[in-house]
């Protein structure tokens, strides 16, 4: 692994303030992404990882933002930071943040990322209003409108120049089922907070309805639900495995290995089962540093 002072020289981010900027994202990263940070670090090219962890931590940063607190703070908080995310991005500032900071000159480096921020931001009020999900499309539109553009803020920096169709095409399947894996794991904080990602009518197809969550149904509904999703979600990361084979070389052992943590997460979930009404599952570590280490491998391997 390329040591951190050499990966910023490698990026050619040389200024002290910048480079300050951009370790201080390193630092937010490492502690709540640990597995996606390492991912990153160990399978990325030097001079793409500075910008990964920025939009990294732009993400991070905006979804606390939108999902901490009373709606109408959230929501006033959204407006705030989408001003300043694009003052910071249409003219240079000497009184930037480091995480905006950044994440300017990421943007300015890699301008395929504008769009995508801008799509984020402004899908960021249905993130903050959303409760739940009538059906399969209201599921699918948050995905569309939140969850794909703020997916893309990040997957973007790896666009391949003559597929960009296919490979956003890729990464929207990635994003469906990884997201509805998010909602499968955080069944338990989501009704703890008055919110549910699995659409009611998924939950009436396997006889439930959130009421009946919140009262602890029979377990054996509770694994209906779980495999009914699980198998939502695997033929979705199956289709996102392909996106290795749309990128550059070098990218094709991180997007290998970041659809397999999914894969997984997946078989976590399922085995948690039931206690999915209690708790997430707990990371599957051993998993996921057995997949981190093949990648590497086969980095090294050229493949």
């Amino acid at each position: 692994m390329t040591t951190w002072p050499r990966t910023l020289d490698r990026a050619g981010i040389t200024t002290p303030a910048l480079r300050d900027a951009y370790s201080a994202q390193r630092g937010l990263v490492a502690r709540y992404a640990r597995a996606e940070y390492t991912a990153v670090r160990l399978l990325l090219p030097a001079p793409l990882v500075p910008h990964v962890i920025a939009a990294t931590a732009f993400m991070h940063h905006s979804d606390n933002l939108i999902d901490q607190g009373p709606l109408d703070q959230r929501l006033s908080a959204l407006a705030d930071w989408s001003t300043r995310t694009r003052a910071a991005l249409a003219e240079e500032s000497a009184h930037l943040d480091p995480l905006l900071a950044a994440l300017r000159h990421t943007a300015l480096t890699h301008p395929q990322l504008r769009p995508h921020i801008e799509a984020y931001l402004k899908g960021g009020e249905l993130e903050a209003r959303w409760t739940g999900f009538a059906a399969e499309d209201d599921f699918r539109a948050y995905v569309d409108t939140y969850a794909l553009p703020a997916f893309m803020v990040i997957a973007s920096l790896l666009t391949p120049p003559d597929e960009p169709e296919a490979f956003e095409a890729g990464c929207r399947a990635f994003i469906l089922g990884s997201q509805r894996l998010d909602f499968l794991e955080d069944l338990a904080e989501d009704l703890r907070s008055g919110r549910l990602g699995v659409p009611e009518e998924a939950l009436a197809d396997c006889g439930l309805t959130r009421d009946a969550l919140l009262a602890r149904p029979d377990p054996a509904l509770v694994r209906t639900l779980v495999r009914h999703q699980a198998a939502l979600v695997r033929p979705d990361l199956t289709t996102a495995a392909q996106l290795e084979h749309l990128v550059r070389a070098p990218h094709r052992p991180f997007l290998r290995a970041l659809v397999r943590l999914q894969s997984a997460r997946l078989t976590a979930a399922e085995a948690h089962g039931p206690k999915l009404l209690e708790s997430a599952p707990g990371a599957p570590l051993g998993r996921a540093a057995s997949i981190l280490v093949r990648a590497w491998v086969s980095r090294g391997m050229g493949s």
